[in-house]
């Protein structure tokens, strides 16, 4: 045995340093998955407060970094096409006076890791499109006379941390009938996600679509 070691003692140490080799690879590929999923923006977009139309919608960063929020779009899907609106400085019309401050005029600024923009609710959002666009829509019940509502996409553009390039993050939002539901002030239409998380629009490729979404908002407003 002791002969047999001596004489492949050169093929069993480049055994062991390829072994040696491939332990170390293993733990940097480790080490690298996790800083990259730290440096990962991450952006949740999400209703808060209730199902209904008058729930909330919610942009949290969940970054390890704070991000700069540049643009809030809201983006209405018919069966006619699609109607997009800027949220950026949209002010609420239950702001109670509070419209005109600096805080509550414009989502646009740093957000906070772990902290959250609370931008209007969905009614509000669906109410300040048909505005802007001057379609004639029942604020009850959401409804349109000459066409249908698909579904409503909350888009945001913003900065994280030394990035140099925007990214972006959109969800989209149906229009569901609900059942009578006690527990609900309006019972006329549910808003639920079509999609369990946020999509994240962040690579070098994606640049051409976020200048699209820019470019498709109403130069008036």
């Amino acid at each position: 045995m002791l002969e047999w070691l001596n004489n492949n003692s050169g093929a069993l140490s480049a055994i062991a340093s390829f072994c040696t080799l491939g332990v170390w690879l293993f733990y940097a590929q480790l080490l690298y998955l996790g800083f990259a999923r730290q440096r990962r923006p991450r952006i949740i977009i999400n209703r808060g407060r209730s199902k209904s139309p008058d729930g909330m919608c919610l942009i949290s960063n969940m970054s390890s970094e704070a991000i700069f929020v540049s643009n809030v779009m809201g983006v209405l899907h018919t069966s006619k096409g699609e109607y997009h609106c800027d949220l950026t400085d949209y002010t609420r019309s239950d702001d109670s006076g509070q419209g005109g401050s600096e805080q509550h005029a414009t989502r646009q600024g740093p957000l906070a890791s772990g902290d959250y923009h609370q931008v209007c609710s969905f009614r509000e959002i669906i109410d300040h499109i048909a505005e802007g666009h001057e379609l004639n829509i029942d604020r009850n019940t959401l409804t349109l006379e000459d066409e249908m509502l698909r579904m409503l996409e909350i888009r945001l553009v913003a900065i994280y941390g030394s990035e140099d390039r925007p990214l972006g993050a959109y969800r989209t939002f149906m229009l569901e009938k609900s059942e009578l539901d006690p527990n609900e002030e309006n019972n006329d239409c549910l808003i639920v996600p079509t999609t369990f998380d946020t999509h994240r629009v962040s690579r070098r490729w994606h640049q051409k679509r976020i200048r699209k979404w820019l470019e498709s908002l109403p130069s008036s407003r």
